[in-house]
């Protein structure tokens, strides 16, 4: 049953972000399934939620590819590790078309009920993506230098 459950969230990053198949969505999410991403307002919910995610990136990400590094399940979770990889040619969110490469990772971790994901928790690097595009400047940007822990004091 865990080996099913990875091949659902393997497609749905596989097949419908990195290739753009939106009707994989319908196959793999739970009719009311709920996406939690800290970058999104609020909770994406079903199928047609996800579809505009996915294409809200592929429009502005439209060589985007997802590479699972580690995918490792247990009973009902699947956590996937990934990274994902675009050029910036279209809006994303306000932000016009920079052309910059950009490379981000994050983690997945879906919940799996008869056979569908029911309920998801992303987080991943949005802060680095906003600094690639130049949204947000560095640490090294805004200092001068690269940030230095700070020593404790006595």
């Amino acid at each position: 049953m865990a080996e099913d459950n990875t091949i659902l969230s393997r497609r749905l990053l596989e097949e419908c972000f990195s290739r753009g198949d939106l009707s994989v969505a319908d196959e793999v999410l739970d009719a009311n399934s709920i996406l939690h991403d800290p970058a999104q307002p609020g909770p994406i919910e079903g199928a047609a939620g996800f579809k505009q995610l996915v294409n809200m990136y592929r429009t502005a990400f439209p060589d985007l590819q997802f590479t699972l590094n580690d995918v490792l399940s247990a009973s009902d979770r699947v956590i996937t590790r990934w990274t994902a990889r675009g050029t910036h040619r279209g809006t994303l969110q306000g932000i016009p078309p920079t052309g910059k490469s950009t490379t981000v990772t994050g983690i997945t971790i879906d919940r799996c009920a008869n056979g569908k994901i029911v309920e998801s928790y992303t987080n991943w690097d949005t802060l680095g993506l906003m600094q690639q595009l130049g949204v947000i400047p560095t640490m090294s940007a805004t200092t001068g230098a690269e940030a230095q822990p700070q020593q404790p004091q006595h």
